[in-house]
């Protein structure tokens, strides 16, 4: 998600907060359009940028909407901060330290995001090398051959009855034989673990 004052103004999506402590989306295609703390939510969750700013003042309050998200989140059983994390934050309120804990906890949760993207990519790429992959498409082939030698064939004519029968029995002997060998492959798995 890009940070708000680093995108370009039009990039940023202005929330204005009234005093009946209504949030207004003053980009929507109506005069005003009423917006959720959920809402929000989701456009954080989608990487959209948007700054809420009190419609009295003038005033940025994007900080305290987002704390109040985390706080509903929190609330709803959706817990993901834990206690000693939080007592640890709480005591460097007032710390001589506290002006460096923005700037930390950014570059950790950039950090953790970056790994988080490698371990998806390093997991999908070892999945679609794996031997499992290479079993499913033995698997998906397999029962593609099973599905056709039950089906007429387009270029053959049904009758006589026996050339069909023959071929039939050729591709059953052939399934057979993978079967044996994907059952050859899961044996090897196994006695290698």
């Amino acid at each position: 998600m890009a940070k708000s004052g680093t995108s370009d103004s039009d990039d940023v999506i202005i929330i204005k907060k009234y005093a009946n402590r209504r949030l207004y989306n003053t980009r929507s295609s109506s005069y005003m359009s009423y917006i959720t703390l959920d809402y929000l939510a989701k456009l954080t969750r989608e990487g959209k940028d948007f700054q809420v700013v009190d419609a009295k003042t003038g005033d940025d309050i994007t900080h305290n909407i987002l704390t109040q998200i985390i706080m509903e989140e929190e609330s709803s059983g959706q817990q993901m901060l834990p206690v000693g994390f939080l007592r640890e934050l709480i005591s460097m309120y007032g710390n001589s330290m506290q002006s460096m804990i923005p700037q930390y906890l950014e570059a950790s949760m950039e950090a953790f995001r970056k790994n988080q993207e490698k371990f998806q990519s390093a997991m999908e790429g070892s999945i679609k090398n794996s031997p499992f992959a290479q079993l499913a498409r033995q698997n998906l082939a397999m029962f593609e051959a099973a599905s056709s030698a039950f089906s007429p064939r387009k270029d053959k004519p049904a009758s006589p009855a026996q050339p069909v029968a023959a071929s039939s029995d050729d591709e059953i002997a052939a399934l057979k034989a993978q079967l044996s060998a994907m059952q050859r492959k899961i044996d090897d798995l196994v006695d290698k673990k």
